[in-house]
């Protein structure tokens, strides 16, 4: 190293803001860890920020001192509840990275978590390979195209098999995992690893904490034979893959030639394009081979310029994409940015996508709840922003209205000229594809799960009023999955949530975070409601206000259809009156019916599965736009009481691992809770797998049940599946339920 540098280098060190600048964008990697819950993300992730110096002592899930899990809830429970960035440096490299949630409850934190990552460090357990919320975390990544690495945790466990991981990665996840490593158990079960590509062996010392480690080329002839073995069935994995290292190995008649950084490159290139998934291994716990995987990390996921190429329609403009909110007590609410094009400065004027102006107060190097002052970010980096008073989670940030305005074009204009080149033509369904890439990319529409349970929440007094509508609006800001709203029927304010233990965690933090202690309602099931047949009614309204004769007279149908909403009836007799219908007020009619089948008349539920269609309308000289939506809001309603409607319940994805023993108790018990088993299949040489499917009412505290039945020996993953038509005795139990009778 020069002087010169030597001395660049030194101030980096010291100085925070020198230092951001030193890293180019291809020095910079953003990373998401995912896994099911208890996989050891967090572990890792701490083992991550010890081994780079971010850290001087080891975090511990189980003794409640990690550095990402620093909400008190998270704590206490001993998982991830809230996604946590973190910055470190790593071999002159910086990688900024996000620990998601494992649990499904909170499935939307890691999928805004992937808006801002270039790839993901998929985390699996040794001792159970790929479990349901892997299956569900891997196909985010995929939804949103992320190169993927594996990280095989907890081998150091005597059930763990590395062999069956690999299986599951191909078999479950259809993925091509490329095996880098290979575990050595001593007679003391002490992990160490075999390189696969440079034939070396990897033993780490206990004593250091993992921080030292050797490596030294293998010896032995047997271990080495079944090593090249190895490394010969993984060149020609990639062979197939790379043209390059394929030409190379036909040119020099074989696989002895090959070199390790040929090796290296076609499996960067085949990664970055998400052709195979490079598999390390390790114990995170046992400080095993964690900083292989950070190696891995800078050697073969992409850089921020290699990912986003749909963002250079906005040029040298800045754009940035928020996934993710907190609130500090001193600062108030932090936005996490990830910058996609352009630089974030302070005190920067901005605009979001809804069009709401804000000003970057000051800004901050994201390392869990502790912050480092700084005054710019570069593109591809992640910052956080105080004084963004309207921003929400999911928006995109730009420096002006204008400067969306041009980027749509640009991208509109690259969009259709790629299509002529194709097809020398652009139809209607590449109008389709391109305004819904429009509508991504520009977060024009947020995609929020259904929430599966909803209930009343109420102040201790009207004091408290006005402080737990704010802190519901903050937590909201920072959870789009939560949703409140006022029902108007009872007077009260209804949160709706993704699970059991996700009201739980908002009832907890309103109590710790804002002091005020809420009472929740009974948890109610979140049906849904559908007709059953086709049904037509017109309704005349008419009623003078304010000396104006206002008058509707409007005729609906609802009929079965799970696509389209809302249309328009095309037959002869109906067509010349529904071409004179402004489109303005085509737009209020519209809004009127769709929000008539927010609340059904069974239990409230939205009303899903149907379409609505117009048949005639005749509105009167003068009637106000208010007057029109009403009366088509009133004729659904009319339509849906005359008529009547069938309850969907939700079901769940039920995945219980039990003892062999105790599996018919399980089984008997499921029964009656109206579950379907899917499979009962061999899970290793003592347990049993159990696939099931089951209504969510009939699973209230259900974890706490199988803990009682199996005497503690069975554990359960459970995710959302669908929604599922009742029958009519089914149904009167959850209506009588509902209304409070049962």
């Amino acid at each position: 190293m020069s002087l010169f540098k030597a001395i660049q280098w030194e101030l980096c060190k010291r100085l925070p803001n020198i230092h951001r600048r030193c890293f180019s964008t291809k020095d910079i990697r953003n990373i998401g860890i995912l896994a099911h819950i208890d996989a050891g993300k967090t572990t890792t992730t701490e083992r991550m920020l010890f081994y780079s110096g971010k850290t001087r002592s080891l975090g511990e899930v189980h003794r409640g001192n990690t550095v990402t899990d620093y909400l008190t809830q998270e704590r206490e429970r001993g998982i991830t509840i809230c996604s946590s960035a973190v910055t470190f440096h790593w071999k002159d490299k910086k990688i900024n990275l996000l620990d998601t949630p494992g649990h499904i409850d909170f499935t939307m934190e890691v999928e805004q978590s992937l808006y801002a990552v270039d790839g993901v460090v998929v985390v699996l357990d040794g001792t159970a390979g790929v479990e349901a919320q892997t299956m569900t975390v891997w196909s985010q990544a995929e939804k949103h195209r992320l190169p993927k690495i594996s990280f095989v945790n907890k081998m150091d466990r005597p059930d763990a098999d590395f062999d069956k991981c690999l299986i599951d990665l191909e078999t479950k996840l259809d993925a091509k995992p490329i095996s880098l490593q290979y575990p050595l158990k001593d007679s003391k079960g002490n992990l160490s690893i075999y390189d696969i590509i440079r034939l070396e062996h990897i033993t780490w010392n206990a004593q250091s904490l993992g921080r030292v480690y050797e490596s030294k080329p293998v010896t032995d002839e047997n271990t080495l034979l079944e090593l090249q073995d190895k490394r010969n069935a993984l060149i020609d994995q990639l062979s197939g893959i790379d043209d390059n290292l394929a030409d190379f190995v036909i040119s020099n008649d074989g696989f002895d030639k090959v070199t390790n950084d040929l090796i290296y490159t076609a499996l960067r290139q085949a990664t970055c394009q998400q052709k195979v998934v490079p598999v390390m291994l390790g114990s995170a716990y046992k400080n095993v081979g964690v900083q292989h995987l950070m190696d891995a990390v800078i050697q073969y996921l992409p850089h921020p310029n290699e990912r986003n190429q749909l963002y250079d329609c906005f040029e040298d403009d800045f754009v940035g994409k928020v996934f993710k909110i907190v609130h500090d007590k001193q600062r108030g609410p932090l936005t996490l940015v990830r910058i996609l094009r352009g630089d974030l400065k302070k005190s920067m004027r901005l605009t979001s996508t809804r069009g709401q102006s804000e000003v970057v107060g000051k800004m901050y190097e994201p390392l869990a709840d502790e912050y480092r002052e700084i005054q710019a970010a570069q593109a591809g980096d992640v910052a956080l922003c105080s004084g963004l008073k309207h921003t929400v989670t999911g928006d995109l940030l730009v420096t002006s209205t204008t400067s969306l305005k041009n980027a749509q074009k640009r991208l509109q204009k690259s969009l259709e000229k790629k299509t002529d080149v194709m097809t020398n033509n652009v139809d209607d369904g590449d109008d389709e594809v391109h305004v819904d890439l429009i509508n991504e990319i520009f977060s024009l529409e947020h995609q929020i799960p259904d929430a599966v349970y909803f209930c009343s929440i109420e102040p201790p007094s009207s004091a408290y009023q006005n402080a737990m509508e704010l802190a519901l609006k903050q937590l909201q800001r920072e959870d789009p999955s939560l949703r409140v709203s006022f029902d108007a029927v009872t007077g009260q304010t209804v949160l709706g949530g993704m699970g059991e233990l996700h009201m739980d965690i908002i009832k907890s933090r309103i109590l710790t975070e804002y002091k005020i202690e809420v009472d929740l309602g009974p948890l109610q099931i979140a049906y849904k409601e559908t007709i059953e047949n086709p049904a037509k009614t017109t309704l005349t309204m008419e009623k003078e206000i304010a000396g104006s004769k206002q008058s509707v007279t409007i005729t609906l149908e609802l009929v079965k259809d799970k696509k389209d909403i809302f249309s328009l009836d095309k037959s002869p007799e109906n067509t010349n009156n529904l071409l004179a219908i402004r489109p303005r007020t085509l737009q209020v009619i519209r809004k009127g019916c769709i929000s008539a089948l927010e609340r059904g008349p069974k239990v409230g539920g939205q009303v899903v599965e149907t379409q609505i269609k117009l048949h005639n309308i005749t509105i009167g000289r003068g009637t106000a736009d208010s007057f029109i939506m009403a009366a088509a809001a009133q004729c659904i309603q009319k339509i849906l009481t005359e008529n009547g409607t069938r309850l969907l319940e939700p079901i769940m994805s039920i995945q219980i691992v039990v003892p062999n023993e105790r599996t018919s108790g399980i089984l008997a018990d499921l029964g009656r809770r109206r579950a379907t088993i899917n499979d009962v299949m061999p899970k290793g040489d003592k347990n049993k797998l159990i696939l099931v499917n089951a209504p969510l009412a009939e699973l209230s505290n259900y974890s706490s049940i199988l803990r009682t039945i199996s005497s503690g020996t069975a554990s359960m993953t459970m995710q959302p599946y669908g929604f599922t038509v009742m029958n009519t005795n089914d149904e009167e139990t959850a209506i009588r339920r509902a209304q409070g009778f049962e």
